[in-house]
């Protein structure tokens, strides 16, 4: 091939070059023009094929890249929907893209910053909802259905994320509520427990496992607030029960301990019993004051003291008869025993008398004396400076027969000193006879019977005077 063929090849088309070249190589080798045909049209068609291969290509391209952009848009205009903000729109606020490649570019970082704002969004929500969901099964277990965190993320505005954070602060406040229910109920059960020396663990965990646990919710549903709430009446009604019967016998130890005269030193042993004599449910707060054992212990120690009272029976009743007669003494009532035969100790000592009747009785009769000493008081005093006026009047006489009573001596001026003064109270005697008369007469008409001074009636002694 001469020179100025390859410069012409050289300033074709590759395609007519190889073409040229192909027409080259036919004439050489005589091929037919049928056969020339054929082929031109084989290479024609495969030509279209390529041309066709590369068109359809570009056109999914086109049509992946449009779909791109169109979900893009979508998804970027659904989380701005979603999150409550206003939809971007990019290819508006930038008017100099050139070509879908670039458009979507230009879209792809909105959309990252968008989906990141959706995921911080979403899990502020997931936050919420796992509380509400935590604190729901703790408040109503029995009403509260599991459920699992929403898939539907079409709704994440601030609007309903406020409407989540209402109610997970609604739930809160109710949570704080119950839980105080729940704390001043179990301090009150801890309490009751001390006093009555019941295990306070074993007790809060029949009322709900989770109440026994330091650590992790506690159920505060309004079945484990009524159920604590019976669990302290209940303890309350055990330690009611308990304290009365303490009492009980703190009132016998100390009648015992009167009757018996039991040592200071033997009373304080039992101090913490006898101190919570007269208490209210309230101000016992002792640990174990309430306990089985320790209320057993007491009831052994007044068994004992009974025991010992029984054996000691005869010498309470001497000494409760003396102390009958000491009464009486004071009272001026001696002469008016009639009560000998009740008190006969060789009846007692021989099983005749019961001695815890007689002893009852001698606390009546005392109980009589005491009454009648009482409406006696009055009178008695009145006769004690009545009968200290006649003692006066009777010394006076002696002094008045004195002839040497003026005589000046050792004391001399204290004796005419109270010789002025026993005539001044012996001038008052008939004063006095007269109010005593009226004040007897009236108390024998309110009770009924004659007033007598050991053993002597009125009539016998002053009113004649």
């Amino acid at each position: 091939m001469g020179s100025a063929v390859r410069d012409h090849q050289q300033q074709l088309h590759p395609c007519d070059s190889l073409l040229l070249e192909l027409n080259v190589i036919w004439d050489e080798v005589g091929e037919p023009d049928t056969v020339r045909d054929k082929t031109l049209l084989e290479l024609e068609q495969e030509c279209l094929d390529v041309y066709r291969r590369k068109v359809d290509q570009a056109n999914r391209c086109r049509a992946q890249l449009r779909q791109s952009i169109a979900e893009a848009e979508a998804e970027l205009a659904g989380i701005c929907s979603a999150i409550g903000e206003p939809p971007v729109h990019v290819r508006q606020s930038n008017q100099k893209l050139h070509g879908l490649r670039e458009e979507l570019n230009a879209i792809i970082p909105y959309l990252e910053e968008m989906r990141t704002k959706k995921v911080e969004r979403w899990n502020q929500f997931v936050h919420v909802l796992e509380e509400i969901k935590k604190i729901s099964s703790e408040i109503r277990p029995s009403d509260f259905v599991p459920f699992k965190t929403p898939v539907d993320q079409s709704d994440l505005s601030l609007r309903k994320f406020e409407e989540l954070t209402k109610e997970l602060e609604s739930l809160q406040k109710e949570k704080r509520e119950r839980l105080k229910q729940v704390v001043d109920h179990l301090n009150t059960l801890h309490s009751l427990c001390e006093v009555l020396g019941i295990d306070f663990k074993q007790t809060v965990h029949e009322v709900h496992p989770s109440l026994d646990e330091a650590e992790g919710s506690k159920n505060l549903s309004n079945t484990t607030i009524e159920r604590l709430a019976s669990s302290v009446d209940r303890l309350r009604e055990i330690k009611i029960q308990r304290m009365q019967k303490l009492q009980d016998f703190a009132s016998t130890m100390l009648e015992l301990w009167n009757l018996m005269d039991t040592p200071i030193e033997e009373q304080q042993m039992f101090q913490n019993v006898t101190c919570n004599i007269a208490a209210s449910e309230h101000e016992i707060t002792e640990p174990n004051t309430l306990s089985i054992d320790f209320l057993s212990y007491v009831e052994a120690e007044v068994l004992r003291l009974e025991q010992l009272k029984g054996s000691k029976m005869k010498d309470l009743v001497l000494k409760k008869k003396s102390e009958l007669e000491e009464h009486r003494r004071r009272a001026h009532l001696i002469g008016e025993e009639g009560y000998s035969d009740e008190f006969n100790i060789e009846a007692i000592e021989s099983g005749a008398i019961d001695p815890a009747l007689v002893l009852e009785q001698i606390e009546a009769h005392i109980a009589t004396v005491k009454d009648e000493a009482f409406s006696r008081k009055d009178i008695l005093e009145k006769v004690e400076r009545f009968l200290n006026a006649c003692e006066e009047e009777a010394w006076l006489e002696d002094y008045n027969k004195d002839d040497n009573r003026y005589n000046a001596g050792k004391g001399a001026h204290l004796t005419l000193k109270r010789a002025e003064k026993a005539r001044i109270l012996v001038n008052k005697i008939p004063g006095m006879v007269d109010v005593l008369t009226t004040k007897i007469i009236a108390w024998e008409n309110e009770r009924g019977k004659e007033f007598t001074y050991d053993g002597y009636a009125s009539s016998q002694c002053w009113m004649n005077t």
